[in-house]
Order: C-alpha cells, then sequence, then structure tokens
C-alpha cells in the first residue's frame, strides 16, 4: 500500500520535483558500466539492438531485390515497425506502471523471440509488414519498462552516461548494421538474420532473468472512484501523465525538441539519396559515404558529451542540438558540394546527440517513480510519432518545393522551436522573499 498521503500536493510541488543541486559529481561511462545490473541490461541491448538491425536490413533487402518493392512500399516497412509504438506507447505506459517490471521485460523479449520466427514463412509484402507491427507492438511495452529499470540501476549523477551508452549501441548498429546485414543476406541469405534476430531476444530475456529489478517507489495509490470502469481508470492514468508533461515547462520543451531531431532524421532517411543524386549529381557510392556520416557523427557526439559537456545543463545541451542540426541544414541548403554534404550530415549527427541523451537524462530526473512508464511512454511515442510524420511528408513536401527547400524550411522551424523555449519553456526565477 502505497505511504502517500491520499490528498494531492499542490501543483507547484508535484509538477516540477526540484532536483538536487549538491548532487556528486557526474558519473563516467566506466563508473556506470561497473553497476552490475546495469551491465548486463547493457549487454542486452547490445545484443538485442544487433538482432534487430540484422532483421530490419534483411527484409528491406529481400522487399527491394526479390520482391522488387517500390520505393513507397520499403518507407512501408519502416513505418509499420515505428507506427504501433507511437499510437500505442501512451496507453502502454499505463500498463508498465503497474505490472511488475522483470516479468514485463522478460515476457516482451519472449513474445518477440517468437515472432521473428514468423519472418521465415513469410512470403508476401502484406507478412512483413504485419508481422514488424507485430513486434513493434510488443516494443511499446519494453521499451517504458526498460527506461524504468535504468532509472533504478543507477543513481542520478550517472543517468547522463548511463543513456549516453545505450545510444551508443543504438548509434553504432546504424553504422555497422546495414554492412553486416548485407554480408549475411548474401553469403548465408535472409534466414540468418531473421534466426539470429530470434535468438538475441532470447539471449536478452536470460540477461533480464538474471537481474534483481525493483522499482525505487510504490504502486502509486489509486486516485479514481472504486467503481469507475476499467476504461475509465486507463483513461484517468493516460491523462495524469499527460497532464505532468504538459505542466513541466523543461520537459515539455525537451520532448518538443527530441521530436524536432526525430522529425529531421526522418526526413533525411529518403531525402538524402535525391539530395545526392540531384543537387551533388554523385552515384550511388557517394551516397554510401554520405549517408553514414550521420551516425557517426551521433556515435562521436554520445561520447564527447561525457567528455566535455559533464558540466552544462542538460536543457543548454539541447539548445545546442537545435542550433547544429539548423547550422548542418543550411549547409546542405546553400553549399551543395560533397565536402559541405559530409560536413553538415556529421554535424547533424552530433547535434542530435546533444538532443537524445540529455533529454533523456531530464526526463528520468524529473519524473516521479509512479509516473515512469506513462511518461517515458508518451516520450517515445511523441519520438516515434515525429519520424513518421517525417517519412511521409518528405516526399510530399519535395515534391512541390525541391529537398534544399525542405532543408532550409526544417532549418528554420529549428530555430522557432529554440527561440520559443527560451520565451515560454525555462523555469522563471523566484523572487527572494522579502526580510521580515
Amino acid at each position: 500500500m502505497s505511504t502517500k498521503s491520499p490528498n494531492p500536493a499542490p501543483a507547484e510541488s508535484t509538477q516540477n520535483p526540484p532536483i538536487d543541486p549538491e548532487l556528486p559529481a557526474p558519473l563516467s561511462m566506466g563508473d556506470v558500466m561497473r553497476i552490475s545490473m546495469m551491465r548486463r541490461l547493457w549487454y542486452a541491448q547490445v545484443i538485442s539492438v544487433f538482432g534487430d538491425f540484422l532483421a530490419l536490413f534483411a527484409v528491406i533487402a529481400i522487399l527491394t531485390f526479390k520482391f522488387g518493392a517500390t520505393a513507397q512500399q520499403v518507407t512501408g516497412i519502416q513505418i509499420a515497425y515505428m507506427l504501433p509504438i507511437a499510437i500505442l506507447g501512451i496507453l502502454a505506459g499505463v500498463f508498465v506502471d503497474r505490472w511488475p517490471l522483470k516479468p514485463t521485460m522478460v515476457a516482451s523479449d519472449s513474445v518477440r523471440a517468437a515472432l521473428c520466427l514468423l519472418l521465415l514463412f513469410a512470403t508476401q509484402i502484406w507478412h512483413f509488414y504485419a508481422i514488424l507491427a507485430a513486434i513493434s507492438i510488443v516494443s511499446s511495452f519494453f521499451g517504458p519498462a526498460q527506461g524504468v529499470a535504468i532509472r533504478s540501476a543507477v543513481p542520478m549523477h550517472g543517468l547522463r552516461s548511463a543513456n549516453a551508452l545505450m545510444q551508443q549501441v543504438m548509434f553504432g548498429m546504424r553504422i555497422i548494421g546495414p554492412a553486416i546485414a548485407a554480408f549475411m543476406v548474401a553469403y548465408a541469405g535472409p534466414r540468418s538474420c531473421y534466426l539470429f534476430d530470434s535468438a538475441s531476444f532470447v539471449a536478452s530475456a536470460c540477461l533480464i532473468a538474471s537481474v534483481a529489478l525493483v522499482r525505487t517507489a510504490p504502486k502509486p495509490a489509486a486516485t479514481h472512484a472504486e467503481d469507475a470502469s476499467a476504461v475509465r481508470k486507463v483513461w484517468l492514468d493516460m491523462k495524469q501523465g499527460i497532464n505532468f508533461i504538459i505542466h513541466h515547462a523543461a520537459l515539455f520543451f525537451v520532448i518538443l525538441a527530441m521530436a524536432a531531431g526525430m522529425f529531421v532524421i526522418g526526413c533525411f532517411g529518403p531525402l538524402i539519396a535525391i539530395y545526392v543524386r540531384d543537387s551533388l549529381h554523385a552515384s550511388t557510392r557517394m551516397f554510401g559515404i554520405v549517408s553514414p556520416m550521420i551516425g557517426l557523427g551521433m556515435l562521436l557526439g554520445v561520447n564527447g558529451l561525457n567528455t566535455f559537456g559533464k558540466k552544462l545543463s542538460n536543457t543548454l545541451l539541447v539548445y545546442s542540438g537545435l542550433c547544429g542540426i539548423a547550422v548542418g541544414l543550411v549547409l546542405l541548403t546553400l553549399l551543395p558540394h560533397v565536402w559541405s554534404t559530409l560536413v553538415g550530415n556529421f554535424i547533424i549527427g552530433i547535434a542530435v546527440a546533444a538532443i537524445i541523451v540529455p533529454a533523456q537524462t531530464l526526463f528520468q530526473q524529473a519524473t516521479p517513480p509512479e509516473l515512469m512508464g506513462r511518461v517515458g511512454s508518451t516520450f517515445m511515442s511523441i519520438v516515434f510519432g515525429a519520424q513518421i510524420g517525417g517519412l511521409v511528408l518528405s516526399g510530399v513536401l519535395t515534391q512541390h518545393m525541391g529537398v534544399r527547400r525542405v532543408f532550409a524550411l526544417c532549418a528554420v522551424l529549428l530555430l522557432v522551436l529554440v527561440a520559443a523555449g527560451k520565451l515560454w519553456m525555462e523555469p522563471k526565477p523566484q523572487p527572494a522573499p522579502a526580510n521580515s
């Protein structure tokens, strides 16, 4: 039973919980990796993400070269993989806050392992869409649960390094995943990638099962009438998480910033190839050189944050990231040359890293433990929705404006978001109390 008072505290005290300014010096990545629980969570992330990238790129390769899929159909694979998380994310967090943590994560990995095996029997394009969408539905529960687990495993002053370690895995796989998947598809067939992905989820489930995951706070006290229907209780829980985000100015801003960064990355996927072809008048080989620069920038940016950004606030890093993406986009808009494209993509990658890690850290530091699942899943839902928006709108906008003007428009929108954050979303200084 919760020990909290049944009467909620005033909004000022609950919506913006203070962060202790006297926290110890931030932990390095090495310090965080010495925490046994975090180390096992990281190993599980490495294994499962590597398997995911292999399977996803194998599916894209099969659709492209065996089924002769169109660009829209290939883009549809990415949308099918992200759309369930964007739609179900907010709802999934309600259950994550109520369910036991470790069984939720182990069950999610186990179900996804079984679903990956269905790819072995896929013979139609819609089969791949349906299977990837089903995997995504289960992932919508795993993501928020993983965020709660990291918060439980790592002290507050180690969260930035912990998030950087997790993002390192994602960014690293963006660089090496396509090459390894292409090699395995060519020499061992796509089935090898599907089997490896299934096995990776089993291995991840075993690692998580070996960890003593305990929530940092008891379940939230009931805030609804006892006779309310189950649907109404779920709705009220969802509303509580959304209200927390809306009324926490700093958190609301970094979520918008994260969504803006992911929207740009979503646009980049289909558009950078068009930019290389139409603006640089270059070949597929140049596209293969230019495209990984974003992933390389992300990877180096994550490591740089822990070396050079330890004393910088999360909000300042987010502002810097938004401005950095705008600078990279301006380079691509004004200087359509190979060198400027390489530099611009690299800058964008570093800037995206400067948004992702601080945004996740602020979310974990500012959110009460009993709301972690709901706030985390809403965060994830908005981010994936932004990526889908970038994928869908990029083609439409480019058809009417041209790719370089789309980049310019994105840069302007990012700078507007920076200005809005400075004007309306930063905490206002409190007046000093009058001397009695």
